[in-house]
């Protein structure tokens, strides 16, 4: 690892000031085998960080037994057989402990991105390399694995929330390229990969092997779950939130609806004293909003079925009163980079039809049998003459829903009035594709700057330090 390590300082030594032979050396290298075997050195290195958060913590999943659920209620002394004995620190210890991950061995994760952003054939092989054999992982599995644990605890200190954006980085080279990304969501590459479970809210566990694109889904959701404090890492929250043509249609609905982005405009709405002055939060709102509007304009491309496309409207009625105060305390209606008036627009057209229901019939006048009407019937301009524009709804509170409707008989007047409903074309100017990553653009700069000073000032010091 030691001489991949130099490597990658000598490769960022000056780097922006002249044309570094080394950075130069890493783009035009295509021994393929030298190649594999950094990537084993990587993974081997990723997996033995990862360890080290769960040496503090061990967060494998229990099987289920009598004994774990005598133990669970506090019975376990009444259990057939004594529960093995496990390490336990206090919380205190742990948070401290944490806070001093990842291990100083994680500085090889900045050559690491230095030859991803410079050579296709290293993230190729990254992408695809197999595991050594049947009793350890791929080193894109370990890398992934690391990937979740860093991104969990990133906000535990400084030095922790830039390598977890390192890691984010290097993920994003690698679905920005268009081959890759493809592979990526083939089934030829599942793998199985342990992600965090260290912190709740957990996901839902998957022990079966998975695309890698899946995991990092999952990664994405963590990220913004986990992350949450009044001083936000917006650098951090963006990432998950970026989307190119490769993920239009995957990222809305897994990170909008399953795991309640819309749970992180409360917190946004919550806390915008502390939160609206912070860097790059314009950017962050517009984007919350735009990926939130995308899902509603898109859901039916790729949603798993007409339940759930009607489940995701009724989600954002239900937020309804939210948007609109979101939408007043960050003076959203003054910038046209987000799409919050047709999210508006969308709330109060079904809560007007609400308002003015007093069962779904009345709601689906007109309408044959509700069995027949799904939400197949996507919203389009076409459809919609009698929809309320979004300059006009927009600037309307929202209305509660009435008290003396079910859910069911909600979901059953969002299924039927759907062709009267209008979602402008202009969403997808709005929400335009992200332009893809160049470390020569200013802000990118800053972040690596950062980073080598962070693993050069600090990490590979240490490192020699204990060597010597």
């Amino acid at each position: 690892m030691e001489p991949f390590l130099l490597l990658g300082i000598l490769a960022n030594y000056n780097k922006f000031e002249f044309q570094n032979p080394y950075r130069v050396r890493l783009g035009d290298f295509v021994n393929e085998n030298v190649i594999k075997k950094v990537i084993d050195c990587v993974g081997r290195a990723c997996a033995s960080a990862r360890d080290a958060y769960v040496a503090i913590q061990d967060d494998s999943p229990e099987e289920w037994s009598v004994a774990a659920a005598l133990e669970y209620i506090g019975l376990g002394n009444y259990g057939p057989g004594k529960k093995n004995a496990s390490r336990t620190i206090s919380e205190e210890t742990a948070k401290a402990q944490f806070a001093a991950l990842p291990p100083h061995d994680a500085a090889v994760l900045l050559p690491t991105y230095d030859f991803a952003n410079a050579n296709k054939l290293f993230c190729y092989n990254l992408a695809s390399q197999s595991p050594p054999d049947k009793q350890h992982e791929s080193p894109l599995a370990a890398y992934l694995s690391l990937t979740s644990y860093l991104v969990n605890h990133a906000h535990r200190s400084t030095r922790a929330g830039l390598y977890a954006q390192l890691n984010l980085l290097i993920v994003r080279i690698l679905v920005e390229d268009q081959a890759l990304c493809k592979r990526l969501c083939a089934s030829e590459g599942e793998r199985p990969v342990r992600l965090c479970r260290q912190r709740q809210p957990f996901l839902p566990l998957v022990r079966a092997a998975r695309t890698p694109a899946s995991v990092i889904l999952d990664i994405a959701v963590d990220g913004i779950n986990h992350n949450l404090k009044r001083k936000l890492d917006v650098d951090l929250y963006l990432w998950p939130l970026r989307r190119d043509h490769t993920s239009d249609v995957i990222l809305p609905w897994q990170i909008t609806h399953s795991t309640g982005l819309l749970s992180f405009v409360r917190f946004l709405t919550s806390y915008v004293s502390s939160l609206k002055s912070l860097s790059g939060m314009d950017n962050l709102l517009d984007t919350v909003v735009n990926v939130i509007a995308l899902a509603l304009s898109s859901g039916d491309a790729f949603l798993p079925g007409a339940a759930d496309y009607d489940d995701l409207f009724y989600k954002i009625i239900e937020t309804g009163d939210v948007l609109v105060k979101f939408r007043d305390m960050y003076n959203l209606s003054n910038r046209p980079t987000n799409a919050i008036p047709i999210l508006i627009s969308v709330v109060n057209h079904y809560t007007d039809l609400l308002s003015s229901s007093k069962s779904p019939k009345n709601a689906a006048a007109g309408s044959t049998t509700t069995t027949t009407k799904t939400s197949s019937a996507k919203p389009s301009p076409d459809t919609a003459k009698s929809s309320p524009s979004p300059s006009s709804s927009a600037q309307a509170n929202s209305k509660p829903l009435k008290k003396d409707l079910s859910p069911k008989q909600i979901i059953e007047v969002i299924r039927t009035n759907y062709d009267s409903l209008s979602i402008p074309s202009v969403l997808d100017d709005r929400c335009g594709e992200w332009p893809p990553y160049r470390e020569q653009l200013p802000e990118e700069r800053v972040f690596v700057k950062k980073m080598v000073n962070l693993v050069v000032g600090g990490d590979v010091r240490t490192r020699l330090a204990f060597s010597g």
